[in-house]
């Protein structure tokens, strides 16, 4: 049975909590692969590295950022035939639909990569008597996003683009039923240029969710859920 873990500091690492989720084949209903859920010790990890990461990321100028976009473009390119068929293997989704799910998410990522004029600041002269307003825009941090089981490519790709194109570092908790589109994007965003450990992916249920939730060095959280999590979240 194949085993399904975490992306962590740029590689793929097992799931050490020792508890599993299910991967159904939506074709047949049979298990297929055995996803980790991640522990609270390993989300934190996940976290330390991030934040050890994020700040050279930051520091590195958005040219070079969107750079890393326009390759990560190029690869997603290569290899959208076998992305979609591994979509469609794990969500259910016809070809044609799991492709619409990527091209959806791939041109967030094209919109990501005119980050470098995105984040130039204003300047307004004479807003009020002898008041000038300016303003600057930098990176928070760590952040994180928590995707749902029905778009696995298009909304990670939603969440961590610009993110990470801003210069901070992300922390991707995918939905445990439809894990391994996620985590080939986070491979190939690796192949692209982006450093060890400014995406990283942690599997998990609502244990992982909560420690994202509470660790105080993430600086913000998106997500896609119903009303009632948007308040649990809040």
């Amino acid at each position: 049975m194949r085993e399904i873990g975490h992306f962590i500091g740029g590689k793929t690492v097992k799931g050490g909590s020792g508890r599993f989720g299910d991967v159904f084949d939506p074709n047949t209903g049979e298990v297929q692969a055995k996803v980790a859920l991640a522990k609270n010790s390993e989300v934190e990890h996940a976290i330390a590295n991030a934040q050890t990461a994020q700040p050279a990321w930051a520091a590195t100028n958005p040219q070079r950022r969107a750079r890393v976009m326009f390759k990560f473009l190029e690869l997603v390119q290569k290899e959208f035939e076998p992305l979609a068929k591994l979509l469609s293997s794990e969500h259910g989704k016809t070809i044609p639909d799991a492709r619409g799910d990527i091209q959806r998410g791939v041109e967030v990522v094209e919109f990501a990569c005119g980050i470098p004029h995105l984040l130039k600041g204003e300047f307004t002269e004479g807003a009020g008597p002898s008041i000038d307003l300016y303003s600057v825009r930098q990176p928070l941090g760590v952040v994180a996003g928590i995707t749902p089981f029905n778009f696995p490519a298009m909304i990670p790709m939603w969440k961590f683009a610009p993110a990470i194109a801003c210069g901070n570092a992300f922390i991707l908790k995918p939905s445990e039923r439809d894990p391994s589109v996620p985590l080939r994007l986070a491979e190939l965003m690796i192949d692209a240029g982006l450093p060890p450990g400014v995406l990283n992916v942690v599997n998990g249920d609502k244990e992982a969710v909560d420690t994202l939730l509470t660790d105080p060095r993430v600086m913000a959280i998106g997500f896609v859920g119903s009303s009632a999590i948007a308040e649990y979240i809040y």
